[in-house]
């Protein structure tokens, strides 16, 4: 590998050839103010916050999208420099609206962070402040266009990463906006509500549909019995959103704190990751057995659905059929549940804590209705989880640890790791190979599925059967499984595919800011929590033993199919 030096602030730095200056400046362990620079993202130059001097250069050079040279000579602190981004910030800011306090992002915006590190006390300049009306019409994301600055981030997430294109630049100077296809409202467009360009804008330009407001009504209706259920990926990054360390296991102290809040009963939304599980498995063993469509391809990301009915309709053959186990949640807890309790459906109140911000679409469908009414009324994410703890003044780090209720609290190992990529086939192998083989599974960890690297694949031995699955997560990466599918190139028999970056520990609704490093942390924590499990298999669950035993029968039996099982609709491109 081929190297270059160069000096930063009269420190030598050695970076790799074809290294961004930026690049070698954070290599000299110094920080310079970026806004339209994402570490996970092409670099566009845009903003020109991260200015220096270069030895030789006519003017400033954006060091973002400037090569390393060797014998380059970088100054990153001299008057000019300084004096040229604070201009360039107080323009932003002379035409951002001033309502910081009753922003969505105050306190966690990087416009306002860095007004206050480049020590910008007014703002010497006076600029029209743009007008645009908010776009609420998902039912997951709100667009605030007032506060976009044009840093582009959403629209290199959405169209390079996960190759949705759902937002676009619209026209010139300083009539520019980013806006859905032909100014339509993102609910009208081919969005797959999967809340990456939230994680990634800067601002409060691009948040979730919050629904605190509804639960806080809820929790104060005594008609109503509130539950609430909690998904995996949620126990390692609830502490994160409340100032924690990056991977603390918090699920004892949540479970604590969400009684705290007023929920009648505290459950897991792994117990219905388990019955996903043995639904699932044995799902792949009758298409297996029978000449079924093949590769059965998980169901459990509700952006990667809608993905695919917009984009790969063809394919739906393909998917499961088994809802997400939210919605397995909500359609038990409005049956089976309500009858053991002697309650109605409608005088149940079902709130989900997920790390997605697609799940509020998905809790929205019309088919999601099995127990007569919504079987999920009301979708929180990880960051309004932590906002609805703050307002309430619960102090998260002194609570104890307590357990979630019986019976849908139960759970396993295996449910805890759908919050990881890879989790689902991993929690689903376990089960499958000892149902086909009959025999004990000795090593429970199938680390050929783990890991960050974008598409993997491998192979399992099922009593002499070799079953070859893939696993795939963000949207781009799951094109190139379900082009090798639609091309006849993947010869998997099973293929897990999650929308987000990482899986759900990387979701739309979770702690911002996020990186690849933020995620592995998160991803260390969930298998630790498998690890720690008394029970690791999904059809040991004896909480779902006995709910098939009182109530759904055998799997795939037609109870299931009414209560656990959907379909999926062709979308337009547009």
């Amino acid at each position: 590998m081929e190297y270059i030096t160069l000096t930063v602030d009269g420190q030598t730095v050695q970076v790799e050839k074809g290294k961004t200056v930026l690049d070698a400046i954070q290599a000299a362990g110094i920080k310079v103010p970026t806004l339209c620079y994402h570490p996970e993202l092409r670099p566009e130059g845009a903003c020109r916050l991260c200015v220096v001097e270069v030895k030789g250069a006519k003017t400033l050079v954006a060091s973002c999208v400037a090569p390393a040279a060797d014998g380059m000579e970088v100054k990153t602190n001299t008057p000019f420099v300084r004096e040229a981004r604070r201009t360039a910030l107080e323009l932003l800011l002379a035409n951002h609206p001033n309502d910081c306090l009753t922003c969505e992002r105050n306190g966690n915006c990087e416009l306002q962070t860095l007004a206050h590190d480049l020590g910008v006390r007014e703002v010497r300049y006076q600029g029209p402040k743009r007008s645009a009306a908010k776009d609420a019409s998902s039912p997951a994301i709100v667009r605030d266009p007032e506060k976009c600055i044009l840093c582009g981030r959403c629209v290199r997430m959405c169209g390079e990463v996960q190759e949705v294109a759902a937002l676009g630049y619209v026209g010139r100077g300083w009539d520019t906006m980013v806006l859905p296809l032909f100014d339509r409202g993102l609910a009208e467009v081919a969005c797959v509500n999967c809340g990456q360009c939230t994680t990634v804008c800067p601002t409060g330009a691009i948040t979730e549909k919050s629904y605190v407001d509804e639960v806080w009504d809820a929790l104060g209706d005594p008609n109503k019995h509130v539950i609430v259920q909690t998904a995996p990926a949620v126990r390692v990054s609830v502490a994160e959103a409340l100032g924690m360390p990056v991977g603390t296991i918090a699920t004892g102290k949540m479970v604590a704190g969400l009684r705290r809040l007023g929920f009648d009963r505290v459950f897991d939304t792994d117990f219905t990751a388990d019955l996903t599980i043995i639904e699932e498995g044995h799902e792949l063993l009758e298409r297996l057995n029978s000449g079924g469509t093949l590769p059965l391809i998980t169901s459990c990301s509700p952006g990667w659905i809608k993905f695919c009915e917009h984009f790969y309709p063809d394919l739906l053959p393909h998917l499961s059929t088994c809802k997400s186990p939210q919605q397995m949640f909500g359609a038990v807890a409005k049956t089976y549940y309500a009858e053991k309790m002697g309650l109605k459906p409608e005088d149940i109140y079902v709130v989900s804590i997920m790390p997605c911000t697609a799940k509020k679409f998905e809790a929205q469908r019309p088919e999601m209705t099995a127990s007569g009414v919504a079987d999920v009324d009301a979708v929180l994410t990880t960051r309004e989880l932590a906002r609805m703890f703050k307002e309430a003044g619960i102090d998260f780090a002194t609570l104890p640890d307590e357990e979630y209720d019986a019976p849908l609290g139960i759970s396993t190992g295996a449910g805890a790791i759908f919050g990881a990529t890879g989790g689902v086939m991993e929690a689903a192998l376990r089960t499958v190979y000892e149902v086909v083989t009959g025999e004990t599974l000795e090593n429970l960890d199938f680390t050929e599925v783990r890991g960050l690297e974008g598409v993997k694949e491998a192979s399992v031995d099922l009593n002499g059967k070799t079953v070859k699955v893939a696993v795939a997560h963000g949207l781009a990466n799951a094109k190139k499984v379900l082009e090798r599918i639609k091309a006849g190139e993947g010869d998997w028999q099973f293929v897990e595919i999650m929308c987000c970056p990482g899986g759900c520990i990387g979701g739309g609704g979770q702690p911002i800011p996020v990186d690849r490093e933020k995620r592995a942390a998160r991803i260390k924590a969930i298998y630790e929590v498998d690890a720690s499990m008394p029970m690791r298999k999904s059809h040991e669950n004896p909480a779902v033993v006995t709910l098939y035993q009182e109530f759904l029968g055998k799997p795939l039996s037609e109870k299931s199919h009414e209560l656990l099982h959907t379909h999926y609709t062709p979308r337009p491109r547009f």
